[in-house]
């Protein structure tokens, strides 16, 4: 009877604390002023359910944080394409909550296996900390990857374009209409939107580079703000950018290319090979179990 009320008891203090947080939690949101993201780029589906709570704690926990910081983190979001879809206190505050959470996933564990290991209660708040770290690399991976891929065949269309008589804004224009899609769809849209502005071309070309942080696409604005200083011919310098490109991009396939049979000698050694040799051995072996040898 009395382990039964105190289960009660234990049961409705839970529920009374979580209950209590989520009131409070509610309180605190309506006190966040609200976000315009009309003009933002849209948060994949598992941020966008946990959005609220990471602007709660960008809000109120975030504040204090040093500029230079602040500043290094919002960098790095427009280098990996993430400046249109969150602050640097927000992504501050998604490393928090992945904190918390893998937290509460290791007292879980603790719980469930009733073994009382200190370690986890360390090693994984860090793992969920820097798991946003991890992510974000990932997708810097993939964006310098499509960069580096599609960027040829964007240089040819700008080269047609200017070569067929239009000027440096319409034939980027006709690039990001007939391009492929990736980064650079958006990050060309931007240099138009900023030249549209009032930006000059030279100075939106720049920024473009030093959002993406990437050398190609460095080189090529390198290349087109000499040229435009200097009154070269603008097709010359890109066809001369679009073929260097072009052949950058066989020798990155070559170079995978032979990287491949090396890569592969490990699954071979560890995989295959042992299956191999146990279906070549196995009738073997049992031919020799059965003529007596063992």
């Amino acid at each position: 009877m009395t382990e039964n009320l105190y289960n009660i008891i234990l049961g409705l203090s839970v529920s009374a604390s979580i209950l209590f947080t989520l009131m409070g939690v509610l309180q605190l949101s309506k006190l966040v002023p609200e976000e315009d993201r009309e003009f933002m780029d849209p948060l994949p589906p598992l941020l966008d359910f946990i959005w609220p709570l990471a602007r709660i704690i960008a809000y109120y926990g975030c504040s204090r944080i040093p500029f230079s910081y602040l500043k290094s983190v919002e960098g790095r979001l427009k280098r990996n394409g993430l400046g249109h879809m969150m602050i640097a206190e927000e992504f501050i505050a998604l490393r928090i909550i992945a904190a918390s959470v893998a937290l509460l996933s290791g007292y879980i564990l603790i719980t469930l296996l009733a073994e009382w290991n200190p370690i986890l209660y360390i090693v994984l708040p860090a793992l969920g900390f820097f798991y946003p770290d991890i992510w974000l690399r990932d997708i810097r991976k993939k964006q310098v990857d499509a960069v580096l891929r599609t960027l040829p065949a964007y240089l040819d269309f700008i080269t047609m374009a200017v070569e067929a008589g239009l000027n440096f804004s319409g034939a980027i224009a006709q690039a990001r209409t007939k391009g492929p899609a990736g980064p650079l769809v958006i990050e060309f849209g931007i240099v138009l939107r900023d030249m549209r502005s009032g930006i000059p071309r030279t100075r939106a070309l720049k920024r473009m580079a030093k959002r993406l942080d990437i050398h190609e696409i460095s080189s090529f604005v390198n290349a087109v703000v000499q040229a435009e200083k200097m009154g070269s011919s603008m097709a010359g310098v890109l066809r001369i950018q679009a073929e260097q490109r072009r052949s950058e991009r066989f020798q990155r396939a070559e170079k995978k290319a032979m990287e491949a049979p090396v890569k592969l000698i490990g699954p071979l050694v560890i995989f295959i090979f042992p299956t191999t040799f146990i279906v070549l051995a196995f009738p073997i072996a049992i031919k020799f179990i059965q003529g007596g040898y063992f």
